[in-house]
């Protein structure tokens, strides 16, 4: 499915995709997306369902005037996408890669130009189930979310030499 170029926003599973101001948002926050990152969701959204070749990207990533290392920078790119995106190359939700062709926008599409119609996935292997049986209610625990960990500072000389010192106090006075 081809989605009108003159579209305002893309719509996608928690995301928006302004393609006028460059801007891509999770749940109304501004998520950051390098500026190659964003020319590929942009023109995978655009033609939502099919393939986007590899070659077709170069093509809109880098002029013909300009000398890179195609394979590196497409890669990393798409991985700076998936990551932004909270995506997998294993289990894709929105960024489907097609060894040695291209990619492929998986992901349900909404946008205002088509009305609050989304856009169907294409055709293809179909999701696999999460769960083959139904799951009794009892089977079912709440899980309280995780507290995320404090990012830890590096450790200086000083903060190595008062971390063992209690470590030696105790040591010292077991001994005795």
């Amino acid at each position: 499915m081809h989605l009108s170029p003159g579209a305002r926003v893309f719509r996608f599973g928690v995301f928006e995709l302004d393609p006028d101001s460059g801007e891509l948002r999770r749940h109304g926050l501004k998520v950051r997306l390098p500026e190659q990152s964003f020319q590929i969701l942009r023109t995978l959204l655009l033609r939502s369902g099919d393939v986007v070749t590899r070659e077709d990207l170069r093509k809109i990533l880098w002029p013909g005037d300009t000398f890179v290392d195609f394979e590196v920078g497409l890669n990393s790119a798409v991985r700076k996408l998936r990551e932004a995106l909270d995506d997998s190359a294993e289990n894709p939700r929105f960024v489907m890669t097609l060894p040695r062709r291209g990619y492929r926008f998986v992901g349900s599409v909404i946008s205002p130009v088509d009305g609050a119609s989304p856009a169907l996935a294409p055709a293809g292997p179909a999701p696999r189930p999460v769960a083959q049986e139904p799951v009794a209610a009892s089977d079912v625990v709440a899980v309280p979310p995780i507290d995320p960990l404090p990012i830890a500072e590096p450790i200086g000389r000083r903060w190595r030499q008062l971390w063992r010192a209690p470590a030696c106090t105790r040591t010292v006075s077991r001994g005795g």
